[in-house]
């Protein structure tokens, strides 16, 4: 077959398949809107507050509080003696200290403590009130002081 110098010009699309190519564009381009206008936040919205390290404190705070009242209604019911009463307050006061500032407060001694510059108020329950009824020949100190030693500890703790 000879080739013919004709030139003959591209086939044309149908006027219907530009059209719902156009259509197809605008679907895509007004979902796209309507996803970006669902899922942003309003101007006037309330947002919600970030959450608050102080709480987390704060419940901390309460939960050895309610420990250490535990221990002094064991005490004063007679469940357990001073020595015990007194033994659990120095835990539950080292734990807090453990679990606040990540000092490893219960596997420390109190010299340990004392060189490394801890708060005044676990430094004094330690060595007025827990060391000498716990470590003391003698008879044990009060452990309604300890007690309140240990309340002292977890209120004043930064």
């Amino acid at each position: 077959m000879p080739a013919s110098d004709d030139l003959y010009p591209p086939v044309q699309y149908a006027p219907g398949w530009l059209l719902l190519a156009l259509g197809v564009i605008a679907l895509v381009l007004a979902a796209v809107w309507l996803v970006l206008l669902l899922t942003r936040p309003r101007a006037g919205g309330v947002a919600p507050p970030p959450p608050v390290v102080a709480d987390a404190v704060t419940m901390l705070r309460h939960e050895y509080l309610d420990g250490i009242q535990r221990i002094e209604d064991d005490y004063r019911a007679g469940r357990i003696d001073a020595r015990r009463a007194n033994l659990e307050l120095s835990r539950t006061a080292r734990a807090f200290v453990n679990e606040h500032s990540g000092l490893e407060a219960p596997v420390l001694t109190l010299d340990d403590l004392v060189a490394r510059g801890v708060h005044p108020s676990l430094i004094d329950a330690l060595h007025r009130h827990y060391y000498p009824s716990i470590f003391g020949r003698g008879p044990a100190i009060d452990p309604i002081a300890g007690a309140h030693a240990a309340r002292r500890v977890v209120g004043e703790w930064r």
